[in-house]
């Protein structure tokens, strides 16, 4: 594109203009001064172009002339105000573009590109995906210091294209001055690993963890030109922990360049003295638990059938102390409440570890909370640790209890104490709080006592982040259970200064960090009208089914909203609002000599044709859907009430009114 004489005059006075406001001048003087007294060696005695312009781009000079030179004419202006709005819950399906982001030339930054995957065997027959055909996706997860990021899906094959780059700040929660450059020795210092979890999404939404890997970075402050290229082999979790999966090829590149890098020798020596370190709190840790554990075993014999649980494996196969999987977790601004967190941790699905082949075992398998997170479900342990972590988050005295259900299930809930000394439940996974009331068994038989309400039958220890508690008392059985902490004599404790040598912050290299949670992604109202429209389509051909036509009353659909807001309100919080609004809201659209029939149902998932499958098998609900009568009128209406990390809860009622024909 040629400029006229004129206009490309008028340009370059606009520019000059813009240079002299931001003194370039003055800070490329600066830029090149200090170039030439740091970089140039003494035998150099010339500083090309090149030099300068990689200068000036290194410490941001070039970015910041591009962000303040803006050149939008007026009548793009006009044409951007005067554009049509959109409507208001309109969600574009294209995927967002990626912005450039604005490097702080005084941080460092570590870019890791994922350039492709390969030897993912079990995908070896997986056909191509035709254009536009719904097939299963790999998603890669990263958490390092704080930053999550999340890989654009791509089709499950034996090759993966993974062509992802993630520009990871390695000053986030830094080490104190964030204005001064590290060095590559500080960054050895820094053990943070970065994690990797490789979530399978199939063709109906359903997600399956398939790896999870603590990547190494600090190889790259021993590579020439602060670039490396790794090849990484993911393994199974579970049972499959010891199979390969599949390998990633990752390059890892430091921003800005390092001007000093590492010698290979020193960062070897560095994970040795790290590993060999780390191998000695845990040995130490593991010979004090064997020594707790006798003790505990010789104060009463049928303390050996107690569920007194000290290490759980991990998603990787590894042996962790219990109390390495919770700590005290800040939601931000996502939630507001600890009953909001329980409403939040119940949302996420349950689902227990797989295991191959029959015989009713469980497998057990407690994951790390990225894996947890990425997933969207596990079992009640990730659960319970997720919710004591958030309630030790909000300042109350919560525990991990570890015992039974009924028929001696092996379950865990939480529990948190009170200052006055109210004792009180949680149940991660209905998000529902029991008031605990001992019962004395000393007391005579005309003494009233309580009845628990809870479904907990035993419990054999409680931990948190900082302590351990087994169960000493006579009885394992919770409802006779006195929850006096203090008092050897009914809990014996494990050392905290223990506890604290394998547990963070004592154990910053060995335990993985947690990651911070994330918004949801998910536009309630918009996932609320599609559910509605599918479902309504799905009645609609039942019907045509059984020979009934349908005919759909809108306005008693909008009229069943404040009621599943209601049910929202009263699981989130335990107090029921509304109720008489919507009833006579009810009676109001509903005419004389007509019957109504309501049914509402709770989701975990937003997937309609399950939630429809799912509703015809109650014969309340299969009443409605295929009513039969005079004048009949049908309303659904679908409510998603998102939460932190895109888990919703969603909320369905289907109902009818028709003439009452005796």
């Amino acid at each position: 594109m040629s400029l006229p004489p004129e206009k490309a005059s008028e340009l370059k006075q606009i520019i000059h203009q813009q240079l002299l406001k931001m003194d370039v001048h003055g800070r490329i003087r600066e830029v090149l001064a200090e170039t030439i007294r740091e970089e140039l060696a003494p035998e150099h005695q010339q500083l090309s172009t090149e030099d300068l312009i990689k200068a000036l781009r290194q410490r941001g000079i070039i970015d910041d002339v591009m962000k303040e030179l803006k050149f939008v004419t007026d009548m793009n202006e006009k044409e951007r105000t005067l554009a049509p709005k959109p409507s208001t819950h309109f969600v574009d399906r294209e995927p967002p573009v990626l912005k450039k982001t604005n490097i702080d030339p005084t941080r460092r930054y570590l870019y890791l590109q994922v350039l492709g995957g390969k030897a993912f065997l079990e995908h070896l027959q997986e056909p191509e995906p035709l254009p536009g055909q719904i097939c299963s996706t790999f998603t890669l997860c990263l958490h390092f210091r704080n930053q999550r990021f999340r890989s654009k899906p791509v089709p499950c094959a034996c090759e993966p294209d993974f062509h992802d780059g993630f520009l990871l700040e390695v000053h986030k929660d830094s080490l104190g001055d964030g204005s001064k450059m590290v060095d590559a020795t500080t960054m050895l210092s820094i053990c943070d690993p970065v994690h990797m979890v490789l979530i399978k999404t199939d063709t109906f939404g359903e997600t399956t963890l398939v790896a999870s890997y603590f990547l190494e970075w600090r190889s790259v402050l021993a590579a020439e030109n602060g670039i490396t290229n790794v090849a990484v082999e993911l393994l199974g979790v579970g049972t499959e922990s010891k199979v390969s999966v599949g390998v990633l090829n990752i390059r890892l590149e430091m921003y800005p360049q390092l001007n000093k890098t590492l010698s290979s020798e020193i960062t070897s020596t560095q994970f040795t003295l790290e590993r060999q370190k780390t191998a000695e709190k845990e040995r130490l840790f593991l010979m004090y638990a064997k020594q707790w554990w006798r003790e505990y075993l010789q104060i009463r014999p049928t303390h050996n059938t107690r569920l007194v649980k000290i290490f759980a494996q991990d998603e990787n196969g590894v042996n962790r102390p219990v109390c390495s999987y919770v700590r005290p977790l800040r939601a931000g601004r996502l939630l507001d409440t600890p009953r909001q967190a329980a409403r939040f941790v119940s949302v996420l699905g349950h689902e227990r570890a797989p295991v191959i082949g029959g015989g009713g075992g469980k497998q057990e398998q407690w994951c790390t909370l990225l894996a947890f997170l990425c997933r969207s479900k596990g079992d009640c342990e990730d659960h319970a640790n997720l919710l004591c972590s958030l309630l030790l988050g909000f300042g109350l005295e919560a525990f991990v209890c570890v015992g039974t259900k009924a028929k001696g299930v092996p379950h865990t809930w939480v529990m948190t104490c009170g200052s006055d000394g109210t004792i009180t439940f949680w149940e991660s996974l209905t998000g529902h709080r029991y008031i605990h009331r001992p019962i004395n068994p000393d007391d005579p038989p005309l003494v009233e006592q309580p009845k628990p309400l809870y479904p907990y039958r035993t419990i054999g220890c409680i931990f948190n982040h900082q302590k351990f508690l087994g169960n000493c008392q006579p009885s394992d059985a919770v409802e006779l259970c006195v929850f006096d902490l203090h008092n050897e004599s009914k809990w014996k404790p494990m050392s905290e200064e223990a506890i604290k040598s394998v547990c963070p912050p004592g154990a910053t290299c060995s335990v993985p960090p947690f990651p911070p949670l994330c918004a949801s992604t998910i536009d309630a109202a918009v996932t609320s009208n599609e559910i509605e429209v599918q479902l309504r389509i799905l009645v609609s051909e039942h019907r045509k089914d059984l020979g009934l036509s349908t005919v759909w009353d809108d306005q008693l659909s909008y009229l069943l909203s404040p009621a599943l807001a209601a049910y929202e309100l009263e699981r989130t919080t335990g107090v029921s609002a509304g109720n008489e609004e919507f009833q006579d809201a009810v009676r109001r659209a509903v005419p004389d000599g007509h019957t109504f029939k309501g049914f509402p149902i709770h989701f975990v998932h937003r997937n309609a044709r399950r939630a429809f499958a799912t509703c015809l098998r109650s014969p309340f609900c299969e009443e409605i859907i295929c009513c039969r009568g005079d004048q009949v009128r049908l309303a659904v209406r679908v409510r998603v009430f998102a939460y932190p990390e895109s888990a919703c809860a969603v909320w369905i009622m289907f109902a009818c009114k028709y003439r009452s024909v005796l």
